[in-house]
């Protein structure tokens, strides 16, 4: 009986994944997504300070592709100040309904201005003006304080020039936008009986684009 939650997967065989741990990602990505998990593409995102004090949190993945992970953030944030200081991070997946995990280990690099502005042209109204509004990580003395903020900021864009569509215009905040993570290492994860797990582990230095892979005890 599986006391965890969902089931005990099959062995997770060398065959099953390929050469290339990103397109088997997107292979077991698409596989959570099909299995109707809630925000598949919800990671844990850690980073940690100069003197090596480490952080996590949760967000959001925005796309994937042979470059790296992206999601966006206020530049202003704790994790973007850690990142630009120690600009290396690390992503868990936990798809539990199918007993999965991906780690994601690399490097971190701002993506381009012109990617930051058309994801965020193609926000809903509401996320931009959130986006302009909250300042992440400082300290505000209640929620009112936030709901007033949110307010004058719907004021300050509401008399701005509309397109066609109607739809308001509001430019990306220049503190805002994505960050790519460039990964060394990828490593996939199965849960299998008497906690003799599966785990397959991709890696790379810096400028090699050869992945080699190994099994790696439990």
């Amino acid at each position: 009986m599986n006391l965890e939650g969902g089931k005990l997967e099959t062995a997770l065989t060398d065959d099953e994944l390929g050469s290339d741990p990103t397109l088997s990602f997107g292979t077991w990505f698409e596989e959570a997504k099909n299995a109707g998990i809630h925000e598949p593409n919800a990671m844990c995102l850690a980073t940690s300070s100069p003197d090596g004090t480490p952080s996590a949190r949760m967000v959001l993945l925005h796309s994937f592709d042979q470059r790296g992970f992206v999601w966006y953030t206020n530049y202003e944030s704790r994790k973007a100040s850690e990142i630009e200081l120690n600009p290396k991070a690390a992503l868990v997946f936990y798809w539990q309904s199918l007993n999965r995990s991906v780690r994601i280990e690399g490097s971190v690099v701002r993506i381009t201005s012109e990617e930051s502005d058309a994801y965020f042209n193609s926000r809903p109204l509401d996320s931009k003006l959130g986006a302009w509004t909250s300042r992440q990580s400082r300290p505000i003395p209640d929620r009112k304080a936030l709901e007033d903020a949110l307010a004058t900021t719907r004021l300050r864009f509401l008399g701005t020039a509309t397109t066609n569509e109607g739809e308001t215009l509001i430019p990306r905040p220049q503190f805002w936008g994505g960050y790519r993570l460039i990964p060394q290492r990828i490593e996939f994860w199965k849960s299998r009986p008497a906690r003799l797990h599966d785990r397959l582990s991709y890696s790379r230095d810096q400028s090699s684009s050869t992945w080699t892979k190994s099994r790696l005890q439990p």
